[in-house]
């Protein structure tokens, strides 16, 4: 393999994580699966094209916040449907940010978001970011509305 990937250390779950994010992202899949007797040690997958690595490498790490996956998206479905998936048996965080059921982070993020929160309006980009600072997963129509003062 080739460039860069990411390769994420799970205690026991390298194969039902790869399967069930796998089951969120469009063209995604499973490219290989290593095993040691009956035992999954790695699984090779690809998120929208992107390649990972999931290792069952025992309890010793565990993944925290200092690193997350954004996620952007096109408008507020998107960000509702990965919402609901990401957070199916995980938690809920603040500014767009959630755990997963296996501790990863990420940021559900609409691509809006730069022109409220870094438009040219300084006084509409700082209601954006207080709108923003209180709310869980983003909602643009209340985003534009804090920008645009209404």
């Amino acid at each position: 393999m080739n460039g860069i990937s990411t390769f994420l250390w799970f205690a026991d779950e390298a194969e039902a994580a790869a399967d069930f994010y796998v089951s969120v992202f469009p063209n995604s899949s499973i490219t290989n699966v290593s095993r040691v007797g009956d035992t999954v040690m790695m699984v090779a997958f690809e998120l929208d094209g992107r390649p990972f690595v999931a290792l069952n490498g025992g309890p010793l790490y565990a993944f925290t916040p200092a690193i997350s996956f954004v996620v952007s998206c096109e408008g507020q479905a998107e960000v509702d449907q990965y919402w609901s998936r990401l957070t199916d048996g995980g938690a809920e965080g603040q500014c767009g940010w959630l755990t997963d059921r296996y501790g990863l982070s990420w940021q559900v993020v609409p691509t809006a978001l730069a022109s409220f929160i870094g438009g040219a309006d300084p006084d509409g980009a700082g209601r954006a970011m207080q709108a923003m600072l209180k709310m869980g997963k983003l909602d643009i129509a209340e985003l534009e509305t804090a920008y645009n003062g209404s």
